[in-house]
């Protein structure tokens, strides 16, 4: 049982960081890093006015964390196997798609985990029934 609340919380985890791409930016610090959630930034969505560009940023965080949740849901046994599998895969394709259309190279790791997620979710049927 213990393995299957580290994968929810990994889970819930993985989605709540999405909300960095509409939370405030952190005041500037001198000498620190860029802020890698920026929705400005993005070449995929850099024709969009800001406020349908947050709009739509907005809605990808809502279905990322929403996806991850119920996925979390799922690992913990609570309903059956493919409320763990819909779960993660909506929640990895949102990722994926704020990842990738704001992409920068701190973020390699999100990208990575959800291709890591959708390969265990769809291609090996994996689910947390296994953990105990």
């Amino acid at each position: 049982m213990l393995l299957r609340i580290l994968l929810a919380a990994l889970l819930i985890a993985h989605g709540a960081i999405h909300a960095g791409f509409v939370a405030p930016r952190p005041p500037p610090a001198p000498g620190a890093p860029p802020w890698p959630f920026d929705l400005a930034r993005s070449w995929a969505l850099a024709g969009m006015e800001p406020g349908a560009r947050r709009l739509l940023g907005l809605a990808l965080v809502a279905v990322t964390i929403g996806g991850f949740s119920l996925g979390a849901i799922g690992a913990l046994g609570i309903g059956p196997s493919a409320v763990f599998t819909a779960g993660v895969v909506v929640g990895s394709v949102g990722s994926l798609a704020l990842l990738v259309a704001c992409f920068h190279p701190w973020l390699i790791v999100g990208v990575a985990l959800d291709v890591v997620l959708l390969f265990v979710a769809l291609v090996r049927e994996w689910t947390p029934t296994s953990l105990g």
